[in-house]
């Protein structure tokens, strides 16, 4: 997986820090929604639930010590405007980092900007794509998820939230609620497919003037599997 920009000013197509070589064509575009980031990658609903639990917690702390209704409510004040603001700024998070991101699918790689603070652009070629997993939510989106080969040079937290959560060790990069994520995943299985068959075809002379054995870095295609 190649680092390829940092903080980059214009880019010639969107999404892509270089005009696609010859032979290499855009096959997908997309960001992931605002809404299913909060949720899944910035976890808005159980931070709601978490105040909200707390909340109700001190006030019956309050009515336990023999104030009324009414007191318990004004002395949670405190406690409710803090919970908008955490809400509120996890919110505006995802936003940020919706607008900020672009996943592209080319016949070739996989291509990921995103950054608020800082753009960056992660270029991942197919031959360094083991497999490829799916997660699917009720709204259709879902997260699609790269293993890699090796160990990626981008670390966790800089990937983050575009990363499998809790896999520090062996990073895996993750296209985040994509939307239509089914048809996505059948797009890049397709490509991977198509790669492995390129390989497949050219297999027979190494195989001749090598004494055979199986390229390690054609992708497992069981390929995009629901996970």
């Amino acid at each position: 997986m190649n680092q390829a920009v940092n903080e980059y000013d214009q880019e010639p197509i969107p999404g892509l820090p270089e005009i696609p070589p010859e032979g290499e064509r855009i096959l997908w575009q997309g960001t992931p929604g605002w809404q299913g980031l909060a949720r899944h990658a910035f976890h808005v609903r159980k931070v709601a639930i978490y105040f909200a639990l707390i909340f109700l917690w001190f006030l019956a702390s309050k009515l336990l010590g023999g104030q009324s209704l009414v007191q318990g409510l004004v002395l949670g004040t405190w406690l409710l405007a803090l919970a908008l603001v955490a809400i509120g700024l996890l919110l505006l998070l995802a936003w940020a980092n919706s607008r900020a991101t672009l996943y592209t699918l080319t016949n070739r790689r996989v291509v990921m900007r995103f950054g608020v603070a800082v753009s960056m652009t992660i270029n991942i070629p197919f031959s360094q794509i083991v497999s490829a997993g799916l997660r699917r939510y009720e709204d259709g989106t879902g997260d699609i998820t790269l293993s890699l080969i090796g160990r990626p040079r981008v670390s966790y937290l800089v990937l983050w939230p575009h990363v499998r959560p809790w896999r520090f060790g062996q990073v895996e990069p993750m296209l985040r609620v994509v939307p239509d994520a089914a048809r996505v995943a059948d797009i890049l299985s397709g490509a991977l497919q198509a790669l492995a068959a390129a390989k497949a075809e050219a297999a027979p002379a190494a195989a001749t003037s090598q004494g055979g054995g199986t390229d390690p870095s054609t992708p497992d295609l069981s390929a995009v599997s629901s996970a």
